[in-house]
């Protein structure tokens, strides 16, 4: 079994120093706070422009493959949800790690499709008409593989804070109203970009958003996959 390490992070990647069990962080790193790491971390990867910089970010890309779980998406599972999505009229937003592979980023894509609706009352019964079509039902952990039934109506899903972890019949689907470092729908809305996939068209978050909320947010997860957007952003635009 292997040993479990501290994660915090740093410009280098994840602290590798060994910890007594998961979950903890070694002397160093305690008591810190990591979502000020986190923007720290993605400061000093933007400064580094050298061709050593971006050689040592092999290790950190299998890092962030490993951290996630389960099987990603295929392109057949996320088109199935924009275009369920897009034939009820849902005003979304796709966000995360699909986000960010759809847009050509060298990540490994997540096992879950990350969506942000706007909340507006009329776009909230469009959205439930269109999960009750997907057969969504709420995800409450592995001893509820198929998920446990829930209304989806204007004013259960208007009381939602958070995510709300769902099963569907094209696989795994969360939905936040507000991810890490935004505004909500109306704030991605104003940079989104139109993807087309197997003929579908799926509104994403631009890359730069995808970058913000995954500092915002300071988890492993989110910084293992800094070091590749943020040299990806810079190779598709110099200026980021």
């Amino acid at each position: 079994m292997t040993a479990p390490t501290c994660r915090f992070p740093t410009p280098d990647g994840l602290c590798d120093r060994i910890v007594e069990r998961a979950g903890t962080r070694c002397g160093e790193h305690d008591g810190l706070d990591a979502t000020a790491a986190a923007a720290a971390v993605a400061k000093a990867l933007r400064a580094r422009r050298t061709p050593q910089g971006r050689a040592a970010q092999g290790d950190r890309r299998r890092e962030g493959q490993a951290a996630g779980s389960g099987r990603p998406l295929s392109d057949q599972q996320i088109v199935g949800v924009a275009e369920c999505l897009n034939r009820h009229g849902v005003e979304y937003v796709l966000v995360g790690g699909g986000a960010a592979q759809l847009h050509g980023a060298p990540i490994l894509r997540t096992r879950d499709a990350d969506v942000v609706p706007s909340r507006a009352a009329a776009n909230l019964d469009r959205l439930g008409g269109s999960l009750r079509e997907m057969n969504a039902r709420l995800w409450v952990g592995p001893d509820e593989p198929a998920g446990v039934e829930m209304a989806f109506d204007r004013g259960t899903l208007g009381q939602i804070e958070g995510f709300l972890n769902l099963v569907t019949r094209f696989g795994p689907l969360d939905i936040t109203y507000r991810p890490d470092g935004t505004d909500g729908y109306d704030d991605l809305a104003r940079s989104v970009v139109v993807v087309r996939l197997l003929g579908v068209d799926v509104p994403v978050a631009s890359l730069a958003d995808v970058i913000r909320s995954k500092e915002a947010a300071g988890r492993a997860k989110d910084i293992a996959v800094l070091p590749d957007l943020i040299e990806y952003a810079r190779r598709v635009d110099p200026q980021s």
